[in-house]
């Protein structure tokens, strides 16, 4: 969408919900407060025992032009009642922006990621960026950091850039997301952006921050920043967990491998055989296949863990 354009594209906003009462009603005040409306919002709740879902109905009654919906979530977790809604969308859908139920966007979120998913042409486009760090009554503690490097299946094959509370997808990249299916994933952002950069889409990461991303102690997955973060991070790499986040990433890519680019095909099958390597081969695969983080210290725990054999 180009600003001045008669045309507003029809963006279907999917939230899931789960025990949100505290600060679900903020987030959908938000929706109604955007300068581009959604022209649909699909809310799925996984078994709630609060409030939540009266909140939502008010909203509804209160709200008949933006067209609410609710469904009962599958009870699998986050990324499986996100995934969910993929299924849920309405055919007259042109975007869908996804939304935890504890976030407040601002006003100009939605129409200036659908303007700039507009650079993705034909492309499966996925918007995402940064965000202001917020305690439960929205005062700014932080922001995100920037992406330093490109975004693209190299760096997402080893790391998460796209912060699913940002992501807007555009039509190319939905129908890419719904063909995927609902394999079992990590998270749904990671899993995101390793279909749509592996496929050969577009990447539109946004410097500006449009959102207040809570931070209450109950987060499913906080901001990942600072020494703590930096330091759990580390851990999850030596224990193990980053070797078993890949290998279901893997799987869930194998699964989905009709889906992607020829090139991006071959470099997961070289990714996967990494992963099994001796740590000499380790070391020359990875520098040969040219898979990356972001950032210096990123990069470093990257060589590490194929060295240690955390891949």
């Amino acid at each position: 969408m180009k600003r001045g354009s008669s045309f507003k594209p029809r963006v279907a906003v999917l939230m899931a919900t789960h025990n949100g009462a505290d600060y679900v009603g903020a987030q959908l005040q938000s929706f109604a407060s955007q300068s581009l409306k959604p022209h649909c919002i699909v809310v799925s709740d996984d078994n709630s025992d609060d409030a939540t879902l009266e909140i939502v109905k008010r909203f509804a009654n209160r709200h008949p032009d933006l067209s609410v919906r609710l469904k009962q979530g599958p009870g699998q977790g986050s990324s499986a009642n996100f995934l969910s809604l993929l299924d849920h969308t309405p055919d007259e859908t042109d975007m869908i922006a996804f939304s935890d139920q504890d976030d407040v966007w601002l006003p100009h979120k939605l129409e200036r990621a659908a303007t700039l998913l507009e650079r993705a042409g034909t492309a499966p486009g996925l918007y995402c960026g940064r965000t202001h760090h917020a305690s439960g009554d929205l005062s700014v503690t932080s922001q995100s950091r920037s992406v330093p490097n490109r975004t693209d299946f190299r760096n997402a094959l080893v790391q998460n850039v796209a912060a699913g509370n940002t992501i807007v997808l555009n039509g190319q990249a939905m129908a890419l997301a719904q063909a995927a299916g609902s394999p079992k994933v990590v998270v749904h952002d990671w899993w995101l952006y390793l279909l749509i950069t592996g496929a050969g889409g577009q990447i539109v990461y946004d410097n500006d921050l449009l959102m207040y991303y809570r931070q209450h102690g109950q987060n499913v997955i906080g901001a990942n920043e600072g020494i703590r973060s930096q330091a759990q991070r580390l851990r999850m790499m030596i224990n193990g967990t980053l070797k078993d986040w890949n290998a279901v990433n893997v799987a869930a890519l194998e699964h989905a491998i009709h889906l992607l680019t020829d090139e991006n095909a071959d470099l997961l099958r070289a990714f996967s055989d990494l992963r099994q390597a001796t740590p000499s081969a380790r070391l020359t695969q990875l520098k040969r296949l040219g898979l990356y983080r972001q950032g210096r210290l990123g990069q470093a725990s990257l060589w590490l863990a194929a060295l240690l054999g955390k891949l």
